[in-house]
């Protein structure tokens, strides 16, 4: 069994409000009496994708420290910018090209993949990237159970904002989804709301946002819920590949 927690749209922007939430999120992780196998961020990680921003977030997350309870699995969103995101968070040569990383967890393989386009809202899983997730497939042996991660979710969920910057051209991701039995799920984030819902026979989840939840159509004008405590989720894979979610908040 395979335990990951999710976190999402941490908007790292300096202040102190934004701070204190990140710092939130993690202290509560790191509290738990059983440590979970590994922490998802699936980003918008910085709000201005400045250095400043993904230096603070490295440290929050303690994504370098080398007695961290858990691995610290991050992929960039629609905020984020790849150049400082590679040398401040990751501490690599900074580059233009999509930030797509796998991971082993376990028995289960995690392909974190780069749904931004630089300087758009909107998002795409590009022909690189493809071939890219492609090739960690190949090198797998087809019998190990792969979760797939990125910012935008590829359906509409129902509110007009995030429904305008979904990830694009969704037929590519259902037609590799179709062709690859051994993608068991796909983890998403940017709608700021969780939420659950299928797309092309697979799981599809939302994790809830670090910042602030989106308020719904139907919950009222105000789009965002600025008072609402911060949202993560945890995601059980179990031996029948059969994901499970927990929402919760701290």
């Amino acid at each position: 069994m395979l335990v990951l927690a999710q976190i999402s749209d941490l908007h790292l922007d300096g202040t102190p409000r934004a701070t204190e939430r990140a710092r939130r999120v993690m202290d509560h992780l790191r509290a738990l009496p059983g440590p979970v196998d590994a922490l998802l961020v699936t980003g918008d990680i910085a709000d201005h994708g400045a250095e400043a921003e993904y230096e603070e977030a490295a440290e929050l997350l303690g994504l370098h420290d080398a007695g961290r309870p858990f691995p610290v699995l991050p992929c960039p969103g629609n905020h984020d910018s790849r150049g400082p995101y590679r040398k401040a968070l990751l501490r690599e040569p900074a580059g233009d090209g999509p930030v797509n990383r796998a991971h082993r967890v376990g028995g289960t393989a995690i392909l974190l993949c780069d749904s931004s386009i630089p300087g758009a809202d909107e998002g795409e899983l590009d022909a690189e990237t493809y071939a890219w997730i492609e090739s960690e497939l190949d090198a797998l042996d087809g019998g190990t159970p792969v979760l797939l991660a990125f910012h935008h979710p590829p359906v509409a969920l129902h509110h007009p904002l995030p429904d305008r910057y979904q990830l694009g051209r969704p037929r590519s991701l259902a037609d590799l989804l179709d062709r690859r039995p051994e993608i068991v799920a796909v983890i998403t984030g940017h709608a700021h709301t969780p939420a659950s819902t299928t797309f092309a026979g697979r799981p599809l989840v939302v994790g809830p946002g670090v910042t602030w939840t989106l308020r719904l159509p139907w919950e009222g004008e105000q789009v965002a819920d600025l008072d609402a405590p911060v949202g993560l989720a945890f995601h059980v894979l179990d031996d029948e590949r059969r994901l499970t979610t927990h929402f919760r908040t701290v």
